[in-house]
């Protein structure tokens, strides 16, 4: 029923089996005006929902968001995306580990890190056929991006399986999907030879706050994920940047990494928020699952 029906239906009905008095109708009428002077002022998610595009928030405009009711926040939210998106498409993508384990990094929350005890073992990369048939299979399966993710640091020292990673990206952008990656800490040349292969867009979270990062993250530096994000962008590559929660981080924390995020000079693509799975022999295999609230 449209909103112009509705209100000719209502009145109608009104006019006719209404049993209240002109006093009584007056009465209400001048609750209802007092109700709406007095309305509450509108959150901040409201009043950031429309506008041009910006890469200057403050720190207290995104914690004003954050902190708007949370039915503000799923409305206007679901507003901002179907302005921009299809509200009515999802897109599938399928994710491969290409080469599973044995990381030199000390990532608190990742079993594939060689400095913990978990179940989690290093395998070599698996090779040309096991890919393409995985991601043949998912184009089948319904997928339109495959992206592939391998547990090392950097590429530094890893030309010979670079090489290979550069002939996967253009042997499945030849079976008309999208291509993603991530394959930790890019340099500028290696960026563009992944553009040049066709990638379609790379995976670098940032994982939390640049304030709380130190305590999950030794061997990479908050600015150094930042220099990935921008060579992979400066190439042309879309990127995929978000973060963990239950990490043991605050509210603040949540507030800093969407901070950071919102005021890079281009917006990530995606954002992806993920919530910790406390895996034994990690040194958060303990870490109690918090209530959360987040926005993005």
């Amino acid at each position: 029923m449209s909103a112009l029906r509705f209100a000719t239906h209502y009145t109608i009905r009104a006019r006719f089996y209404s049993t209240a008095s002109s006093s009584r109708m007056a009465a209400v009428t001048t609750e209802n005006a007092a109700k709406a002077t007095t309305a509450p002022a509108l959150s901040a998610a409201a009043l950031h929902a429309s506008g041009p595009l910006r890469n200057d928030w403050s720190r207290q405009e995104i914690q004003a968001i954050y902190d708007s009711p949370f039915m503000d926040l799923m409305f206007y939210g679901a507003k901002v995306h179907r302005e921009n998106f299809n509200a009515r498409e999802v897109q599938q993508c399928t994710l491969l580990s290409i080469k599973t384990g044995g990381c030199t990094e000390d990532c608190k929350y990742c079993p594939q890190s060689s400095r913990y005890d978990t179940a989690v073992k290093a395998q070599k990369m698996l090779d040309t056929g096991e890919v393409l048939d995985a991601a043949q299979r998912a184009k089948e399966a319904g997928s339109t991006r495959f992206c592939m993710g391998a547990a090392w640091r950097d590429l530094a020292g890893r030309k010979s399986n670079f090489n290979k990673i550069l002939s996967y990206v253009k042997a499945i952008r030849g079976m008309g999907m999208e291509v993603c990656c991530t394959l930790g800490m890019l340099n500028e040349t290696q960026a563009k030879q992944l553009k040049e292969a066709g990638l379609t867009a790379y995976n670098h979270n940032l994982d939390t706050s640049r304030e709380f990062y130190p305590k999950i993250i030794s061997t990479r530096s908050y600015d150094e994920r930042l220099s990935t994000i921008g060579h992979a962008q400066d190439a042309g590559i879309s990127v995929c940047s978000g973060g963990i929660i239950g990490l043991g981080e605050q509210e603040e924390d949540r507030v800093g990494l969407l901070h950071t995020l919102s005021t890079l000079p281009k917006h990530p693509e995606s954002v992806p928020v993920n919530a910790l799975l406390a895996v034994p022999g990690t040194p958060l295999e303990n870490q109690e699952y918090p209530c959360l609230r987040w926005s993005a």
